[in-house]
């Protein structure tokens, strides 16, 4: 009998949607099969590719389900609503499952969706019909059993990637045909603690090649004040509704791997903070990110953040004029006008010469104000653009007493006149900053040196903002100034103590950010780094508030590190490639100018940052403009020197020649995305020199290794030889032999079955050798 192919898991709805004809047509009563599932139906899990079916059964199934007539087409899966809403340690999920029958009859059907083990089933559910249905939830053993009873029939390992959860199993359901047919699932669990944080996970498929649209809300209420919210696999839109309410969401996302969020509850007065590892025998302990927050709720002795002292500083070059210079003024008024009574400001407009609005900052009040308003009205444009003058003048002003000096620099051309090199002005900033005013940058339109801009910021403590064409300047800095909201600690370091509060070094390496950013209200510090040796680590947090300095002293102990945190070490690849590259950027600095030629690609100090750059996004698959070719089928994997020159090339030409403009605008959007996204970016988004989004099919980031697809292999990028490896391998195991049950077992413990998702060969590195999986 002919047997089509059939599709596959949304994976991780793992929408086993058996189909089959409705049995009575057949004249035949459904029987459940030996395994858990039932056999008088294809499983079916549609959405990505097809399972193809292999005739013959091997001698070790006494018994193979019968398989039934196939259908014309598998039931798809159109897209997913969740809802999850946590109360205090219980969270509740709820899936509305969209599926959609293209064939002309109907089709019988059953759901499996892998679920954490621990999950108690609450209800399932047709939307807008009478049909009667059930399900249950089975253990993470017999969930293993269905897998692999269904993985033995089609030689599919997909399911395999959700051994180790449990499965919620529906009975079998008719899906009529044409049309949508929504099922609701409904599932609790208690969430696992940590300290003041848990941590919610909702599995999905690890594979880009599930594009299952997704709407996510989740809805979070707590008896105790919540600090933060923070999810490291998907960009999370938060509402705070008050101290103990918050709802955050995410819309029609197709990113894949496991939905994971972790909530903060906030203990006594000060900042709160908690810390997730992963262990790495090859470091010598692992890799940590600690979540730093404010407090939500304050005493009213703390209650007053920080004041502010805001001078804005406006460019008013003949290139400013119609619409940009209107945009400015009205983001100039919205900014005064968001400053509390008795904070202070200035205004600085410059174009080939520096004009101030005062002489030394004034204290916001009526009359002040209105003196300023009338000042932004008359301004007019002319000129060149003096950016040197301007920052040394913005920044030399006497700070007004116990505020937090901040500068908003607002530019949108390249210095002309005055001392125009970018060197000259960066050092300018550096040194003449006495009173470590936070210079935040908007560079407006494309003709700005971005390079320049984004150094003044990263080395203040603050942000460079990029306003494309078409972007409106007031909006770019409304959302900037809106974060500003209250610093609640400015100037914050961290070191790690013993217990006498003595420093100690060399316990942590590589913390990202290298300078904390002062931390605000509502805002949270992701902090990545590596940690040497198991024993507990004890950081302080020093910075000052209103009352003076303060610290914050933290205890973390190493036990639940885990690698299933491979989040964490990804996060901290992305954010060391962004500086790296920021450093070959700097040295690329005036690279027009006669006087001073580029540093050469053989400069030492160049090599060994494309060597790093190089390595790093091989091994955890995070790839950039500089890198993409890596991600190309000629690429040797095993040929570094080869490797290195090509994004030595690329990281000149672009990195460091390419410093105003498209080219250079797209560099510092993708930077400013390595150095601030918090969560995983699992398609290597990037933006290319026009300014267009590039993403990249040929690499997968799949738990805590990458996969570099090589004709109708993947190639574990952890493989010494690379793709060669697989004509010589050091193993082959073949699917449904023994040997793979026991790398099943060697990969789960490891938290690395998501490979199985990956369509076509695998080529692993399992313990130092290479494993072909055929």
């Amino acid at each position: 009998m002919q047997i089509q192919p059939f599709f596959r898991t949304i994976p991780w709805l793992l929408i086993s949607l058996l189909a089959t004809l409705a049995p009575q047509a057949l004249g035949q009563v459904p029987a459940a099969a030996a395994g858990g599932w039932h056999s008088h139906a294809h499983p079916i899990v549609p959405l990505t590719r097809p399972i193809h079916y292999h005739h013959h059964h091997h001698h070790h199934h006494p018994r193979p389900p019968r398989l039934p007539r196939p259908v014309d087409q598998p039931v798809q899966v159109t897209g997913i609503d969740a809802t999850i809403k946590v109360n205090d340690q219980l969270a509740t999920t709820q899936l509305d499952i969209a599926l959609r029958n293209p064939n002309r009859r109907q089709v019988e059907s059953e759901i499996l969706i892998p679920v954490p083990d621990g999950s108690v089933f609450r209800g399932f559910s047709f939307l807008g019909t009478s049909l009667e249905a059930t399900a249950k939830i089975l253990p993470r053993d017999e969930a293993r059993r269905i897998y692999e009873s269904i993985v033995a029939q089609t030689k599919d390992p997909a399911l395999l990637e959700f051994v180790g959860t449990g499965v919620l199993q529906s009975s079998v359901f008719p899906v009529p045909p044409g049309g949508v047919q929504k099922v609701r699932v409904v599932f609790e669990r208690l969430l696992p603690m940590d300290g003041v944080r848990m941590d919610y996970v909702l599995p999905r498929s690890e594979t880009l090649d599930y594009r299952v649209p997704w709407n996510i809300k989740v809805n979070i209420k707590s008896t105790e004040p919540i600090a933060s919210v923070y999810s490291p696999s998907h960009e999370l839109t938060l509402n705070r509704l008050s101290d103990r309410e918050l709802t955050a969401s995410v819309s029609a996302t197709t990113q894949p791997g496991a939905f994971q969020f972790s909530l903060m509850r906030q203990r006594g007065e000060g900042v709160t903070a908690s810390l997730m590892a992963y262990p790495d025998p090859k470091i010598g302990g692992g890799y940590f990110l600690v979540l730093v927050a404010p407090p939500a709720e304050k005493n009213a002795a703390a209650a007053a953040p920080l004041r502010r002292e805001v001078t804005i500083v406006l460019d008013r070059s003949g290139s400013m004029a119609g619409e940009k210079l209107e945009q400015v003024r009205a983001a100039s008024y919205q900014i005064l006008e968001g400053l509390n009574d008795g904070e202070a400001f200035n205004i600085i407009v410059y174009n080939e010469s520096v004009e101030k609005f005062a002489p030394a900052p004034v204290v916001k009040n009526a009359e002040t104000m209105r003196k300023a308003r009338a000042y932004l009205a008359a301004l007019r444009v002319s000129g060149g653009t003096n950016i040197h003058d301007a920052v040394v003048e913005s920044l030399r002003q006497q700070p007004t007493e116990g505020t937090l000096p901040i500068v908003l620099f607002l530019t949108d051309g390249l210095p002309t006149i005055g001392q125009t090199s970018e060197k000259a002005i960066r050092e300018a900033a550096a040194k003449g900053n006495p009173h470590k005013r936070r210079i935040f940058t908007f560079g407006v339109g494309v003709d700005v040196n971005t390079p320049l801009l984004s150094r003044l910021a990263r080395e203040s403590r603050a942000t460079a903002t990029y306003v494309l064409p078409k972007e409106d300047v007031e909006v770019k800095v409304g959302q900037v100034f809106k974060r500003l909201g209250g610093p609640e600690l400015a100037d914050p370091k961290i070191v790690v103590v013993d217990d006498f509060g003595n420093p100690v070094p060399a316990r942590i390496t590589d913390l990202l950010p290298g300078t904390l950013p002062d931390i605000y209200e509502g805002e949270q510090v992701v902090l990545l780094g590596k940690y040497i040796g198991e024993n507990p680590l004890k950081f302080r947090l020093s910075g000052r508030d209103r009352s003076g300095q303060r610290s914050f002293d933290f205890a973390f102990k190493f036990d639940n590190a885990t690698t299933s945190n491979a989040f964490v070490p990804r996060l901290w690849a992305s954010n060391k490639i962004a500086v790296l590259t920021e450093a070959i950027r700097d040295l690329g600095a005036d690279s027009g100018s006669f006087t001073n030629r580029p540093v050469p690609n053989n400069d030492p100090r160049v090599r060994e940052l494309v060597d790093e750059i190089v390595r790093l996004s091989q091994e955890f698959g995070i790839l950039t403009e500089y890198t993409a070719f890596l991600a190309e089928e000629g690429t040797n994997l095993a040929d570094s020197f080869a490797n290195r020159a090509q994004a030595g090339r690329m990281l000149r030409s672009r990195a460091q020649d390419a410093r105003f403009g498209a080219a250079a605008a797209n560099q510092e959007a993708n930077l400013k995305q390595y150095r601030e996204k918090k969560s995983l970016n699992r398609t290597n988004q990037y933006w290319d020199e026009n300014l267009k989004s590039v993403e990249i099919a040929a690499v997968q980031q799949v738990n805590d290794r990458a996969y570099y697809k090589r004709g109708k292999l993947w190639v574990d990028s952890q493989v010494d030889r690379g793709a060669a490896a697989a004509n010589t391998p050091d193993r082959v195991i073949e699917i449904g032999t023994p040997e793979f049950s026991q790398l099943v077992d060697k990969l789960a413990a490891g938290n690395r079955l998501g490979c199985f998702a990956l369509k076509g060969e695998l080529l692993l590195n399992v313990d130092g050798q290479s494993v072909l999986v055929k």
